[in-house]
């Protein structure tokens, strides 16, 4: 079952399309296992620099056209693909952006480069907008927002607080050269998606062993809250987030005067990933998902050859 089934409940009868993957690393090589799964996404090409990396023996293995080539070979191809997703870094995203702009390509960010459009599945929904660029800001905003958004919707939220918890065994180099970036983003997105004006983001990135499963807490000052109704929206709120993310848990979740305090936890679904790194599969069951219902929406233009 896709991402987007287990979101819509309906059968499969959406006309794949093709997609690129830019960056090997870990979210990458993830991602091509996922798109593989998909029965709406075809793997068009994975592109990365390195010949000898083993995301693109990984790719190469699944039978996916690989390059080392990186953006220049997604550009060269004969018709643009219908979906990019960058898995690069966040500096690299905007020239990329640059690049593909006056394609007709969706660009996918899993970078927090805070360039495109910002989409958390279940507090924005996944159409792209006009100028096709979307930005699943980070796997911290993607684990805090939906309760964030929960609970402003309901209460005058003072204070939003998210932090997250990695393992150092999966952080990357791109996630440690984006640090300052993750940090802005995460914080700009709290804001602007859940309308709280004061927040703050950190990022811990844990040494522990064995590793740490991903975890992020929600820590908000909500003058008047009510436990019960706290407890209640942020278990349909995490039980939103499950329709794509089915590791997403709430560990617990305290109120404590204006205090509220709510603990997740992801565990990650993968045939590359261990279990606890849950915060590469959350964004990148994201990325999936707006990917399925792009392919969705384009279904319609591609029985008719409009638009396509």
């Amino acid at each position: 079952m896709t991402v987007a089934e287990r979101v819509t409940a309906g059968p499969a009868t959406v006309p794949p399309i093709t997609v690129a993957i830019i960056g090997t690393g870990v979210i990458g090589r993830d991602l091509v296992g996922k798109v593989h799964r998909s029965t709406v996404l075809n793997c068009g090409l994975v592109a990365g620099r390195n010949p000898e990396s083993e995301g693109l023996r990984y790719a190469a293995g699944l039978g996916c056209p690989t390059t080392a080539e990186g953006i220049d070979a997604i550009l060269a191809a004969p018709r643009p693909y219908d979906v990019v997703f960058d898995a690069t870094n966040a500096m690299s995203h905007a020239e990329h952006w640059r690049l593909l702009q006056p394609l007709d390509t969706l660009l996918i960010d899993l970078t927090p480069s805070r360039v495109g459009r910002m989409v958390v599945p279940t507090v924005t929904g996944t159409r792209p907008p006009a100028e096709r660029n979307v930005s699943l800001i980070s796997c911290g905003g993607q684990a805090s927002i939906p309760i964030a958004h929960a609970l402003a919707q309901r209460f005058e939220v003072a204070y939003i607080e998210a932090v997250s918890t990695v393992a150092g065994t999966i952080a990357g180099r791109a996630t440690r050269l984006n640090l300052d970036e993750y940090i802005a983003t995460t914080q700009h997105a709290l804001t602007a998606l859940a309308g709280v004006r004061d927040t703050k983001a950190i990022l811990n990135i844990s040494p522990a062993v064995p590793p740490a499963t991903f975890r992020t807490a929600v820590h908000a000052v909500v003058p008047g809250a009510d436990p019960e109704a706290v407890r209640a929206l942020v278990d349909d709120a995490a039980e939103r987030v499950r329709a794509h993310q089915p590791g997403y848990e709430v560990i617990a979740c305290t109120v404590t005067g204006d205090r509220v305090v709510v603990a997740l936890e992801v565990t990650a679904d993968s045939d590359v990933l261990p279990r606890y790194a849950g915060n590469l599969d959350i964004i990148n069951s994201a990325a999936i998902l707006v990917a399925e219902q792009h392919a969705a929406r384009l279904a319609p233009a591609a029985r008719t050859g409009v638009g396509r």
